[in-house]
């Protein structure tokens, strides 16, 4: 009952937010499709532990705000080796074992490396991660990485 209540609550607010309106009519109406939505995932059965992971919920806010100021600063990084006139690059491919056990942690790690400029992620397993970085350092900054300490610590259970 728990996660049909938070996935509500979610879409509605996700409603709320892209309305930018607060009349009863659309407030009405967001519930009534937050709740259309529900019953469809249910019927779908999408919304479960793996689709859904509120048990998460807490140490994932944490997480995205160290995320965005991580993604901060190597968007700095980045745009200074543009500007640099010699373009310092040395385009570097790293493997390691991630620590994630489920899905949803590997999935979230992968998009994590993704979303921070300068590395990208090639292949991504619960065997092997494939990163490839701009410059060698970004590269190796990803194995035994902090990100990948944190995304596990949020997979573990409270």
């Amino acid at each position: 009952m728990r996660r049909y209540l938070s996935a509500f609550i979610a879409l509605y607010l996700f409603w709320v937010l892209l309305s930018g309106y607060f009349t009863p009519f659309l407030l009405t109406a967001g519930a009534g499709c937050a709740l259309a939505l529900l019953w469809f995932g249910h019927r779908l059965g999408v919304i479960d532990p793996e689709g859904h992971p509120v048990e998460m919920a807490r140490r994932a806010v944490a997480y995205w705000v160290w995320l965005f100021v991580e993604i901060v600063k190597s968007g700095w990084a980045v745009s200074r080796i543009i500007w640099h006139p010699s373009l310092p690059i040395s385009p570097t491919m790293v493997h390691f074992r991630p620590l994630q056990r489920t899905a949803a942690g590997l999935v979230t790690h992968a998009n994590s490396i993704t979303l921070t400029p300068g590395t990208i992620t090639v292949e991504a397993s619960p065997e092997e991660f494939i990163v490839h970085g701009l410059t060698r350092d970004s590269a190796n900054g990803t194995l035994s990485s902090e990100m990948d300490r944190r995304v596990a610590a949020c997979e573990d259970k409270p």
